[in-house]
């Protein structure tokens, strides 16, 4: 597949109604509706608070693709791409008749309807379902578990969203989008099941490697089985983590949803076009792996009361919901020495005092749009050019 044909499909097919990082249960109803034309819409079970957890089929295909979004309710944004695929599975495309004829796929949407209401990682019970996998203590993990025992699918894509602080590598390079195929056993060995999952991933990394050079990133496969992708990948079950990152000036993830779609595209595309046993999975171990090197922003050379000598002072957007809208406030992670880090957005005060927005001494933990250097005002928070529309 052509990657102006790619771009193509994304731009004539993008759903409009989603938009922004705060993304619940109320705003994908309408689009369900819309959809159940051309794929069977379910209620597969209820939350802790008693929302619906709604799954969607479409295909005829012999080959099962089981794919679940917002595990963490705060990570939306391929939840909007997979609403921009099924809008390519719902018209008549070479691609999307390619991929319906091959393939039955099963997506949960929205697998922790309160988390995304919230804004928060955790379910109501404030459970982490991705360390729920062997427990099965809460509804959402029993309502995958069910799914995935019943549809038994050849194939899982477990799709998320990262935070700012990954590289690609030990570079200046923030991981855009991240892919791993979970261990399986503690020795992590390369199975033949995580070979078909490498495959794909090479595959997609081969793509975005085209837009995002050394902007892919792969995480650490240590394994552990409350994780459902380990537990989904020890059931023989070639499973994909997905995780939407970080582009530059992109902090509504506008961009980042985009390259999600292509590479659901890809993916779907490839597994309907071939017999995918896993004899081309080498390049994936030549994907740099995720390191913690970014901050969304520092101060270098800093003088901060009570420090003896200059320091640097990071920031990370702290995510805030307020009025369902997400607020990007800057708190102060650290003082320290940050030459080995990088930052999306950086200042250097030059020796000049900073200090809090009432002048005081400031503090790691402090939280404010603005300091105050030399006792005037600088802004910290995001500007309109810091968000792609």
């Amino acid at each position: 597949m052509q990657l102006d044909q790619l771009k193509s499909l994304y731009k004539s097919h993008k759903e409009l109604h989603l938009q922004q990082r705060y993304i619940y249960t109320k705003h994908i109803l309408e689009l369900l509706d819309n959809t159940s034309s051309v794929s069977k819409i379910e209620v597969i079970g209820k939350s802790v608070c008693e929302e619906n957890i709604y799954s969607i089929t479409i295909g005829s295909g012999k080959k099962k693709i089981l794919m679940w979004s917002q595990m963490h309710g705060n990570e939306s944004t391929t939840t909007k791409a997979i609403f921009d695929l099924l809008n390519v599975l719902s018209n008549e495309n070479e691609i999307s008749e390619g991929i319906i004829n091959a393939c039955t796929i099963k997506i949960i949407p929205i697998l922790n309807p309160d988390g995304a209401k919230a804004y928060t990682r955790l379910n109501a019970n404030e459970i982490d379902l991705n360390r729920d996998a062997q427990d099965l203590s809460q509804p959402e993990s029993l309502v995958l578990n069910t799914c995935f025992n019943s549809f038994k699918p050849d194939y899982c894509f477990n799709l998320h969203g990262q935070r700012t602080i990954f590289s690609a590598g030990k570079y200046n390079k923030p991981a855009t989008i991240s892919f791993l195929a979970p261990a399986q056993d503690a020795d992590c060995r390369v199975t033949s099941n995580r070979k078909q999952a490498m495959e794909i991933i090479t595959v997609m990394n081969d793509m975005l490697q085209k837009q995002i050079p050394n902007q892919i990133g792969i995480y650490d496969d240590a394994f552990n089985l409350n994780c459902v992708g380990d537990t989904f990948q020890s059931h023989n079950i070639p499973t994909i983590l997905f995780e939407a990152g970080h582009f530059k000036n992109d902090y509504h993830r506008v961009q980042v949803r985009e390259f999600v779609f292509q590479s659901l595209v890809i993916s779907l595309d490839y597994i309907s076009n071939n017999d995918v046993k896993g004899d081309h999975f080498s390049a994936y171990f030549d994907i740099p792996k995720n390191e913690k090197l970014f901050f969304d922003l520092i101060i270098r050379n800093a003088k901060v009361v009570g420090q003896d000598k200059l320091i640097d002072i990071t920031f990370q957007y702290e995510e805030i919901l307020k009025d369902e809208t997400i607020n990007f406030i800057p708190k102060v992670e650290k003082f320290s020495n940050t030459d080995q880090f990088f930052a999306h957005q950086e200042f250097n005060a030059n020796g000049s005092t900073i200090s809090t927005h009432n002048n005081e001494p400031i503090f790691e933990g402090y939280s404010n749009v603005f300091v105050l250097m030399n006792n005037e005002e600088l802004s910290l928070s995001l500007t309109k050019s810091s968000f792609l529309i």
